[in-house]
């Protein structure tokens, strides 16, 4: 059986099997990786394909470890991390958009108003049209507008001329 390093240095120089052989060998044992850092296994999947495709796109060769194993695994922990940061950025996004700062003890009524402001904002962001609700979700994964227009293939002056209208769009939903 060839090493790691023997197949990658095979899918470096075309081989896809080699890249089969390598994702067969770690399929499980990164999943579990990945599920021990995100809740929700569709997320987990995601990050593993991810994480597989970082291998497609770094055929030049760098690699930030000596073995291939602990890279594939920094790799997957790199995109796990950036998850976290991704969800609480949405997280204070979505309380800010709702206008709800946080107070130390709020009172009832005030926890009330607070769900009652999200609720109206996850019926705001379903009305969207379908391009506005795109950017919604790939902003709430903290992409950011480069980001953004790389994933939905538009230039950046159409992907911030429609955060703004995406913006206007919700504010008025929010705010009649």
């Amino acid at each position: 059986m060839p090493s790691d390093e023997a197949l990658y240095e095979s899918l470096l120089g075309g081989d896809l099997k080699a890249f089969d052989a390598l994702y067969a060998r770690y399929e499980r044992h990164l999943f579990g990786f990945i599920r021990k850092h995100l809740e929700d296994t569709h997320e987990a999947e995601d990050v593993l394909h991810e994480t597989f495709m970082a291998i497609l796109r770094d055929r030049a060769g760098v690699r930030s470890a000596q073995s291939f194993r602990a890279w594939l695994f920094q790799v997957a922990r790199h995109l796990c991390l950036n998850r976290h940061r991704s969800a609480r950025r949405a997280l204070r996004a979505l309380e800010r958009e709702a206008g709800s700062p946080e107070a130390p003890n709020p009172g009832p009524e005030h926890a009330l108003e607070h769900q009652q402001t999200r609720d109206a904002l996850r019926e705001a962001v379903a009305r969207l049209p379908l391009e506005l609700g795109e950017l919604y979700a790939l902003r709430t994964q903290g992409m950011s507008y480069a980001e953004m227009a790389d994933v939905l293939g538009l230039p950046l002056g159409t992907v911030k001329s429609r955060m703004h209208e995406l913006v206007k769009q919700l504010r008025e939903e929010m705010h009649p």
